[in-house]
C-alpha cells in the first residue's frame, strides 16, 4: 500500500469515525504506557511516539494521546493533523487552552508548554516530518485548514 493510500484511509476514519479514532489513540496511548514505549502501532511506521497528557478544556478530565515527534534540540515536534481531517484534534485545543501539559517518552516523563511554529520554522519542521513519515505530506490535500506543529519545550522547573 502505497503513502497517499495509507494517508488516505486514515483520513477516512478521522473524519467518518472519530469516536473510532479516538477510542483506537486512547487503547494505543494505554499499551505504550504500560509497556513503556515498546509497544507502537504498525501503522507508525518506525516513527517515534510519545504519549501527550493534557486535561479537557471543557470537562477537565484528564486525556491521553500517542503522537509521532521529532527532536529538535531540547523540544519535541509534533504535528496537529488528525490524518487530515477538517476537525482540529482535540488534543491540540486542550493543550492550547491549558498552556502546559506533560510527555513520555518511553518511561521518561516531562513537564512541557506549546509553541506553535510559524513561518520558515514551520516549513523546516514540516520537510523533516515528511521525511520521517511519508504520509504527512498528504493530509494538507484532505483539508482547507493549515495543519499545525507545535513544539513542546521543556518547562524550565522539570
Amino acid at each position: 500500500m502505497n503513502h497517499y493510500r495509507i494517508a488516505q484511509r486514515s483520513n477516512q476514519v478521522a473524519e467518518q469515525m472519530p469516536g473510532a479514532s479516538r477510542a483506537m489513540g486512547r487503547v494505543h496511548a494505554r499499551l505504550y504506557l504500560w509497556t513503556g514505549g515498546r509497544f507502537v502501532p504498525r501503522w507508525f511506521a518506525g516513527a517515534p511516539v510519545l504519549v501527550l497528557h493534557t486535561v479537557g478544556r471543557r470537562t477537565g478530565k484528564p486525556r491521553i494521546t500517542p503522537l509521532l515527534y521529532l527532536q529538535s534540540g531540547a523540544a519535541v515536534i509534533v504535528m496537529a493533523a488528525n490524518a487530515g481531517a477538517e476537525r482540529t484534534p482535540a488534543w491540540w485545543l486542550n493543550l492550547r487552552a491549558a498552556g502546559q501539559g506533560t510527555i513520555v517518552v518511553g518511561r521518561r516523563e516531562a513537564r512541557i508548554h506549546p509553541r506553535e511554529l510559524t513561518g520558515s520554522e514551520r516549513d523546516q519542521a514540516f520537510a523533516s516530518f515528511v521525511a520521517m513519515y511519508p504520509q504527512a505530506s498528504f493530509y494538507g490535500r484532505f483539508t482547507d485548514r493549515v495543519i499545525p506543529l507545535i513544539a513542546l519545550e521543556e518547562d524550565a522547573a522539570a
